[in-house]
């Protein structure tokens, strides 16, 4: 069965986002570029939420064809390109879309059925909202989180509405340079 992984950078007080979304306090570098870039190269399906969803769509179809773009830019361009994506939206329409599935209702059937596909890891990146939703659901089976050295005070917390505790168990931990640390825990539902 594939597993369905989240990415997430979080504040070290356990916010993804500051009160009105913002996301400047994250730290990455070409470092952390590669290593995630290893990691995503096995997954072949993206689940996003809605909002993430089209700020990706926004930038990411068409970044390596820039003059400017990285290195980054080019290779996370082209593994957007190929990968399937999943978008958890009540307002979306399939119409138009490449690639793409949405899911407007029956969330865990439906991630359950796309966890039962062939294939590589399903990997969700940011999307707190759809993130917080299919923790309630206990739908997440690892959690790879970066560290960033920075406390916001006040936020979106990684981690909100969980009714129930949630086990979780230490498989790596990865130090960069600019002192971001991942973390990466697989529930202990496993």
């Amino acid at each position: 069965m594939r597993k369905l992984i989240s990415f997430v950078h979080i504040s070290l007080d356990g916010f993804v986002a500051g009160p009105n979304g913002e996301m400047d306090w994250i730290q990455v570098n070409q470092e952390i570029f590669d290593h995630v870039g290893k990691r995503i190269s096995k997954g072949n399906t993206a689940l996003y939420g809605r909002t993430t969803y089209q700020m990706m769509e926004s930038y990411w179809p068409t970044a390596a064809d820039q003059p400017n773009a990285s290195k980054h830019d080019i290779e996370h361009s082209q593994w957007y390109s190929k990968v399937h994506k999943v978008v958890l939206s009540n307002t979306l329409d399939e119409t138009n879309l490449t690639n793409t599935t949405i899911i407007h209702n029956n969330l865990v059937e439906r991630v359950n059925e796309i966890k039962q596909q062939e294939g590589e890891d399903i990997l969700v990146f940011g999307s707190p909202t759809a993130t917080h939703s299919l923790m309630q659901l206990r739908l997440i089976d690892d959690y790879w989180l970066f560290v960033n050295p920075v406390v916001l005070g006040k936020g979106i917390p990684l981690f909100a509405n969980i009714e129930t505790s949630v086990k979780l168990k230490l498989l790596s931990t990865q130090q960069f340079k600019c002192g971001v640390i991942e973390l990466n825990y697989i529930t202990g539902d496993q």
